[in-house]
């Protein structure tokens, strides 16, 4: 709990992706769901069914104590249970002995309280409930489905057997039993139903994080592709070309010469185009970056719109242009929790200004110490181009870069 608090403090909600959004809502939701059972079903009764002397108020009191401890362990062990469902880590099984002990002991006093007669029949129910769902919501995370249930059914048949042994009536021994099977289902529901849903939220995580290197290594197989087209080919010709000059050289012929003049041609050309090949690469072709951006986007779940056309641009602003929608297609895949984003190329006033909109602020903006806003600022003022970046109301954020075009001669 009081990590929970520490990592709130360090990270603001806004910044946080959707599982962790998720993550954190259910666990405050866990965590408070044990006080209010605590406080319904176990402070209250006591407070209004407990007979007034000192045995009964001695037991009731330690009663209390007991829940309030069993509250605090089920929130200290509530993460590092969902943790172990999750996969992340294990939880050792020392862990929980406290609260198997603490458990034993409410169980133990609600029946004392059943069978002294020291609290209503219908009190001590309550309270034998509130003692099993604060066990319950931790320990169903930790538990096979089959196990818990087996588990939760041998301490209700132990509890109803209890209440028959001490001059419970049938209809006390009945209930008794059904409060048993609602707090195993009803800790099975609450527990395990919230863990799958972020079980599926981290896979589609991990899904996105992974989809976004497979582009870069798709983009790196591409330039490894076009370098060995390019290099392949000319540096087999060179060896025979060398080898054969070497041949000629050695019989004293003068034709070895032309053969190292068209070498050294071959390797001028190459260095050509090796130049070509990374100047490609370096610079972004900004309709085709429009067109990724959403294609990517879409395969992602976001709604993605694009509007305006770039071919009337000067190569120096679309390439400074698709630079800035790279990065921030990247980071909106990367850090974001969008569901739409649009994105919008505008030429008026001698001006080429590129908007992306998006409604997932926060890291998704390239803000919070990363390179990715200072070096796109760094692109466009090599075009006298300018960058504006900042939420909007409603959680929204977007991202201007206005280029202007009587730099490359174009008049709009």
């Amino acid at each position: 709990m009081f990590g929970l608090i520490r990592g709130w403090q360090r990270r603001h909600w806004s910044e946080r992706s959707k599982a962790e959004r998720v993550e954190l809502q259910s666990l405050l939701t866990w965590y408070v769901t044990t006080w209010v059972f605590f406080g319904s079903w176990m402070v209250l009764p006591l407070a209004g069914a407990v007979r007034h002397d000192v045995g009964a108020l001695a037991l009731g009191a330690l009663l209390l104590l007991v829940g309030a401890l069993q509250c605090v362990w089920a929130n200290l062990l509530t993460l590092p249970a969902l943790d172990h469902y999750l996969g992340r880590r294990p939880l050792p099984g020392r862990r929980l002995v406290v609260p198997t002990v603490l458990l034993g002991l409410a169980v133990t006093l609600v029946l004392l309280l059943r069978a002294t007669g020291s609290a209503a029949p219908y009190a001590c129910r309550l309270m034998l409930g509130g003692a099993l769902l604060a066990y319950g919501l931790m320990y169903a995370l930790v538990t096979p489905r089959r196990a818990f249930v087996v588990r939760g059914a041998e301490l209700g048949g132990v509890c109803m057997a209890v209440s028959a042994v001490t001059g419970g009536d049938a209809a006390d021994v009945l209930l008794i039993g059904l409060l048993a099977v609602f707090g195993v289902l009803f800790s099975l529901l609450a527990a395990r139903c919230g863990a799958w849903t972020l079980s599926v939220l981290w896979e589609a995580e991990r899904a996105r994080e992974v989809e976004a290197r497979l582009a870069v290594a798709e983009e790196r197989l591409r330039f490894g592709r076009d370098l060995h087209d390019v290099l392949g080919r000319n540096l087999a010709v060179v060896a025979l070309k060398s080898e054969l000059a070497v041949q000629l050289a050695r019989r004293g012929r003068p034709e070895a010469v032309e053969q190292m003049v068209e070498v050294q041609r071959i390797a001028q050309e190459s260095q050509r185009e090796v130049r070509d090949v990374v100047r490609g690469y370096r610079e972004a072709d900004l309709g085709a970056e429009l067109a990724g951006a959403q294609g990517v986007l879409t395969a992602a779940g976001i709604s993605c719109r694009v509007s305006g056309t770039a071919e009337a641009l000067p190569g120096e602003v679309q390439s400074a242009l698709g630079w800035v929608v790279r990065e921030a297609t990247t980071n909106v895949l990367r850090h974001g929790d969008a569901r739409r984003c649009t994105v919008g190329l505008q030429v008026r006033e001698g001006r080429a200004v590129l908007t992306v909109e998006n409604d997932g602020a926060g890291l998704a903006s390239g803000e919070g110490g990363g390179s990715g806003l200072a070096g796109l600022r760094e692109r466009l003022a090599a075009v006298d181009g300018t960058l504006r970046a900042g939420p909007l109301d409603g959680g929204a954020f977007r991202l201007v870069a206005d280029v202007p075009l009587a730099r490359a001669g174009v008049v709009a």
